[in-house]
């Protein structure tokens, strides 16, 4: 039965998400100014006080430390150097981030020249250096931005958990189409006004509502299991709709955290919706097919196991709720 696949499959993923938060991208920008001095700002992303260990170098030895501006927001650790116009070359320097290759993280690389030339690179840990070759026009970012917004919606396991809640509410798969597109649909609308900044909220308010939306979806299951059909059984478009506007907020604000090309905002913010809906939906697929393929093999298990997901998902999401409530406070 449906039912007592429900919690094999929550033990198959339950260890991924019992992570809060996805590690961010980090952030390297070199914008030469009109002077052809060098402004370098490093964004270094922070899991709770701490820093992901990584270091940014570059082959003529600018980042000094010592001569780092440092400052601090809610998701990164941020510094600032200001090289003098007597630099070397830029052109053909090589940028490592040392520390990337014991990571799961990417860093996005943004040279901004004069005259609005701009170069966009994703430093990865499988090669966690890259050197630069400015002499060529570069084609817009189109893939770096895709795998920023599918690493995104990967590592976002709360995105995910609403998702999956969604999933498991939903039993008709026609009506499960129009519920993801619903939550596709109204998170696209609040990360675009976001990032265009006709909207702002902040993020740790925008996170807290975000777990609060996933209890919200965990009690309206139990409910179902209990043989009580809330409003998010009979309407779960509507609920996927409202929600998903909230969900878009948290994507805008990781978008806006890892940083945006000043002169292509609207392609960067298209390109990486598309990285998030591509995740998003192979996420929908792969949860599909584990529950054919578990429901093939017909496990039997105890009567009440299949409560176990909807009491896993509202037990993980109060928690992240307290935890970032207590960020706010």
């Amino acid at each position: 039965m449906r039912k007592h696949i429900l919690p094999t499959l929550l033990l198959l993923i339950f260890p991924v998400l019992a992570w809060a938060h996805e590690i961010r991208p980090g952030y390297l920008e070199i914008k030469e100014n009109a002077d052809h001095s060098l402004q370098i700002i490093w964004k270094q992303p922070l899991m709770g006080e701490y820093g992901v260990p990584l270091h940014p170098s570059i082959s003529a030895g600018w980042l000094v430390d010592s001569l780092a501006q440092t400052s601090y927001t809610e998701t990164y650790l941020i510094k600032r150097w200001q090289i003098p116009a007597a630099h070397a070359a830029l052109d053909k320097q090589t940028i490592t981030i040392d520390g990337l290759e014991k990571t799961m993280t990417d860093v996005l690389v943004q040279i901004i020249l004069l005259n609005d030339v701009s170069f966009t690179y994703l430093v990865k840990p499988v090669q966690p250096f890259m050197q630069l070759s400015l002499s060529k026009p570069q084609p817009p970012p189109v893939w770096q931005y895709i795998q920023l917004g599918i690493y995104h919606i990967w590592s976002g396991y709360d995105h995910l958990l609403f998702v999956l809640g969604l999933i498991l509410l939903v039993k008709k798969r026609s009506k499960l189409i129009w519920t993801i597109t619903a939550f596709t649909i109204a998170h696209s609308i609040t990360l675009a006004l976001a990032t265009l900044h006709i909207i702002k909220v902040t993020s740790a308010f925008t996170e807290a509502a975000i777990a609060l939306s996933i209890v919200f979806l965990a009690v309206e299951l139990l409910r179902h299991y209990r043989g009580i059909n809330g409003f998010a059984y009979h309407y779960p478009w509507l609920v996927s709709f409202l929600f998903g506007l909230l969900h878009g907020l948290g994507f805008a604000s990781a978008l806006q955290d890892v940083g945006l090309p000043q002169n292509n905002i609207p392609l960067a913010l298209f390109l990486f919706n598309v990285g998030v809906e591509a995740g998003q939906l192979s996420f929908v697929f792969v949860m599909l097919l584990l529950m054919a393929g578990i429901k093939r093999l017909q496990f039997k298990l105890p009567q009440w196991s299949y409560k176990i997901p909807a009491y896993a998902i509202g037990i993980l999401a109060m928690y992240w709720f307290i935890e970032r409530v207590c960020t706010i406070l």
